[in-house]
């Protein structure tokens, strides 16, 4: 009765005027800021920082603008992935895969439709989690030391060859290149430089971000340039998106399986809203095996990555509220929010702000109901981007793209990266060798190689600390069970191929 109480009396602080205004103010914003290629929740929210101390918004009301502009961000990366090929932050990577492809059949506005209801149900999820098992699964996270990290990213690689339909071959190369350009920057042990070849702008190791835009955005306007030498661009075709509404309620076990994924990733601190709906999707598609058409325009492989991502978003606040420790890069910049307002995140937040915590999770269920309600109307409005000229769109696309990496550092090396990454992705597609990987590996490897180097220097040298807790041991079982079955699956289907 306690939570129960607690929760009524932040609804109570939720549905004051001002606050109301604030969460729809930030559902919008958000929503625009994740449709746009490069920018995602973490600058989005940083962007918006400085407002709330110029508007001198008190604590609860700075906190509940700017954790709508994070679930809106999360809502809006899904828009652009779906339309243009060209996901809006790092988690909408997965929402491709099948996003697209639904939207050259001329489906787009049904993949909107069901990552709407997906989203919505998957943070639904997770302010839930939030609510009621908060102890619980910190509990649980608190268990997690750098050999189980270590484990959990190592079963994300062992799962790669999941993510695309193509050769596992070049998805393992493709994963090996991401994990070599991980490398770069300062060693984080010794801080003595790799590989930058004197450029201290990738000193602290190349942003993920700039590399997400090139492999995606400008590799797709440079095969926009071939095919319209060539006149071969496809007409891409948007369909009703009542039928995705249908469709979201035959949706609705990979919706759970994947919300449920997406949260225990989220709570896990350093995993994040990335590796939830990386796991969402991979997982989704072991389960239901050939039964999918994964790849190729599924609707539950847009479904299960955004139920993954957007109860990741929810389920990171828990690390951060209940310890001080962030669970993903933008649950980091609010804690950095809490303490510049002299909040110290804990326990203790719990008893002695009551209205900062207890409002900020109301606020996560009506920002929620808003979002799916500016959503599902709005699903039109966002189909008819494709339907704009490729010759305007195209270019703007490479304007946004321009001025969202400059304004992250203010810096033309980086604008150069994302063009190397651009020409990068360009020959990769051409080989038929898949960038997703690229980017989960730049992205993850950091991580992976920092806890393995932890974990090597807490037990002084001891490779058995890998393998030393029961956490780490069913980790490494559940990967080799995964590798060992999507090999058989893929001898099977070889030998069928032949038998043909």
């Amino acid at each position: 009765m306690d939570i129960l109480s607690s929760l009524a009396h932040g609804f109570t602080v939720a549905i004051e005027p001002q606050h109301l205004f604030l969460v729809l103010i930030g559902c919008i914003i958000g929503t625009l800021i994740g449709a746009l290629p490069g920018l995602g929740p973490v600058n989005g929210v940083a962007l918006m920082i400085p407002l709330t101390f110029n508007f001198g918004l008190a604590p609860t009301a700075a906190l509940i603008l700017l954790v709508s502009i994070y679930y809106g961000c999360m809502y809006g990366g899904r828009i652009s992935s779906i339309l243009l090929n060209i996901p809006g932050d790092e988690p909408a990577m997965m929402t491709t895969l099948d996003g697209y492809p639904m939207a050259l059949k001329g489906r787009g506005g049904e993949a909107l439709g069901i990552s709407a209801v997906a989203s919505f149900v998957g943070a639904t999820i997770a302010t839930v989690g939030l609510t009621l098992f908060a102890p619980l699964l910190v509990g649980f996270a608190i268990r997690f030391g750098p050999a189980e990290y270590f484990a959990l990213f190592l079963l994300a690689f062992a799962t790669i060859g999941g993510v695309t339909s193509g050769s596992f071959t070049k998805s393992f190369i493709a994963a090996c290149i991401g994990l070599l350009l991980g490398t770069v920057g300062i060693d984080p042990v010794s801080s003595v430089p790799r590989y930058t070849f004197g450029w201290y702008e990738i000193y602290s190791g190349i942003d993920f971000i700039v590399a997400l835009v090139g492999l995606f955005a400008i590799s797709e306007c440079l095969f926009f340039l071939e095919d319209t030498r060539h006149g071969s661009k496809p007409r891409i075709q948007v369909g009703s998106a009542i039928p995705g509404m249908k469709s979201s309620l035959r949706c609705g076990p990979t919706i759970g399986r994947g919300s449920l994924i997406g949260f225990i990733s989220g709570v896990l601190p350093g995993a994040g809203a990335s590796l939830g709906s990386f796991l969402a999707y991979v997982l989704e598609k072991r389960w239901l095996g050939r039964k999918g058409d994964f790849g190729k325009g599924d609707p539950r492989g847009v479904a299960a990555p955004e139920a993954g991502n957007n109860a990741a978003a929810g389920g990171a606040l828990i690390p951060m509220l209940s310890l001080g420790i962030p669970g993903s890069g933008t649950t980091a910049v609010l804690l950095a929010v809490l303490l510049t307002m002299n909040i110290t995140p804990g326990p203790l937040l719990f008893e002695q702000q009551p209205d900062i915590v207890w409002g900020l999770v109301a606020a996560l269920f009506i920002g929620n109901i808003m979002l799916l309600i500016l959503n599902i109307p709005l699903v039109g409005l966002f189909a008819r981007v494709l339907q704009a000229p490729p010759w305007f769109l195209m270019p703007m696309v490479v304007l946004v793209a321009f001025v969202g990496i400059y304004s992250l550092s203010n810096s033309a090396f980086d604008l150069y990266m994302m063009l190397a990454f651009g020409v990068l992705g360009y020959i990769m597609r051409k080989l038929e060798f898949p960038t997703v990987p690229v980017v989960l590996g730049l992205l993850l490897g950091g991580q992976m190689e920092f806890n393995l180097r932890r974990a090597m220097a807490i037990s002084g040298g001891d490779w058995s600390i890998l393998w030393s807790s029961g956490i780490s041991i069913g980790i490494y079982a559940f990967a080799g069970i995964l590798m060992i079955a999507g090999l058989v699956y893929g001898l099977l289907v070889n030998q069928r191929g032949k038998l043909r």
